[in-house]
């Protein structure tokens, strides 16, 4: 089976990680992908790895959104046509060509599936929530005409449903982590940050992250000496937000942590990890120190709260992360015991739900579902080099 995967290779996100988690799960069993993605350079064709790179001309692409240029619609339009896949996978950028999609690949009898993941909050709690249930309002109509709409949990299936988008469209796929290499392990981040108890951060560092309020709290509590706030990410906040919260109070500002052996060893090494988004889709950060063994923290927004529910973490109110934390961040300092067993509930929730192997299988039946409701007379393609489609656990 031929796979067109259009996604994001940069900058660093949480749909650039989903796409190249999924793509080179794909790859692994069996399937052709063709990686179709916006560069602000002359549109090329390259060989990556065993997947096919096909760019996109872009005017502006952020971690957020991306504006294509003019003639992106054709540059897609015309590949698709050389390339011939048998289904088109478009992990949606927030860009106008989203809205297009649909109308090129029903031109192409092409079937057309989309992972929906803007972050949101079951509740119109504050400006931010706000904002992204609009983007959820905007996107509905056009996501209707998708053959199916992969989401990452029934609070999100329920919020498009809700504006409009078919039941049996929408589909629960959610984010997965592969455990053999996100799993509990001897960290060497201590000694070298000299942190007798270790609390980290990973993400944007960006309003909508609700950092501040981890930041006031962590001064407010005065965690000692050798208690250290490890703050991993970059982004528009930074500059900001270091002046005054440094070294001296236990902070530590990593900056964006590009090898992803690095980011294990600061999980591995940290006792609690902390996300207190105001909204969020569903946190591969959170799922990987989850399977790390890393009691968390995260705020009900989006789907996170789901994640942690039924003390598999401590699940915090959005509109009272900073007062929550002032009283936890010392109990979880002086009993290390809760965080021990915080973690180990974390892994098995991820054992549970969240692995990528057992999603991917999830995916491969979605695939097959889509190509036979498509093209209800050709048998179903399977993997390149496989026989029959394996037998498959219902979702």
């Amino acid at each position: 089976m031929h796979i067109a995967w259009l996604g994001k290779k940069s900058p660093f996100c949480g749909n650039v990680t989903y796409g190249r988690e999924i793509t080179n799960a794909l790859l692994e069993r069996g399937y052709r992908v063709s990686f179709f993605h916006f560069a602000q350079d002359n549109p090329h064709q390259s060989q990556f790895s065993e997947c096919e790179e096909v760019s996109l001309p872009c005017i502006y692409h952020s971690q957020i959104y991306t504006i294509p240029s003019p003639k992106s619609s054709k540059v897609l339009t015309d590949a698709l046509k050389r390339l011939k896949p048998d289904l088109v996978h478009a992990s949606l950028t927030l860009s106008p060509l989203d809205f297009l999609l649909p109308e090129i690949c029903e031109e192409l009898k092409i079937p057309l599936v989309a992972t929906f993941h803007p972050p949101f909050d079951h509740k119109l709690r504050n400006f931010t929530s706000g904002t992204q249930h609009l983007t959820y309002q905007v996107y509905a109509p056009f996501l209707a005409h998708y053959h199916r709409v992969i989401v990452f949990s029934n609070l999100q299936k329920d919020l498009l449903t809700r504006l409009g988008v078919p039941a049996d469209k929408v589909v629960v796929i959610p984010n997965g982590v592969d455990p053999q290499k996100y799993s509990p392990g001897a960290g060497l981040m201590k000694q070298e940050l000299a942190a007798e108890r270790l609390f980290i951060y990973q993400g944007r560092i960006a309003p909508e992250k609700n950092i501040e309020a981890l930041l006031k709290a962590w001064k407010r509590t005065k965690m000692g000496d050798r208690a250290k706030l490890a703050i991993v990410g970059n982004g528009p906040l930074l500059s900001a937000l270091m002046p005054a919260y440094g070294a001296d109070q236990g902070v530590l500002w990593m900056g964006f942590v590009a090898e992803e052996r690095r980011r294990i060893d600061l999980l591995r090494s940290a006792d609690i990890f902390i996300l207190p988004s105001l909204v969020e889709g569903l946190s591969l950060s959170l799922l990987e120190a989850m399977a790390c063994g890393v009691a968390c923290l995260a705020t009900d927004a989006g789907a996170d709260g789901e994640v942690l529910d039924k003390g598999a973490g401590i699940v915090l109110d959005t509109h009272r992360v900073f007062s929550q934390l002032q009283t936890l961040l010392p109990i979880l300092y002086e009993h290390p015991e809760i965080p021990m067993m915080l973690g180990l509930k974390a892994r098995q929730r991820v054992l549970e739900r969240y692995t990528l192997s057992h999603n991917i299988t999830r995916l491969e039946q979605l695939y097959r579902q889509v190509l036979e409701e498509a093209h209800p007379y050709i048998p179903t393609l399977s993997p390149v080099g496989s026989s029959d489609p394996p037998s498959l656990p219902p979702p």
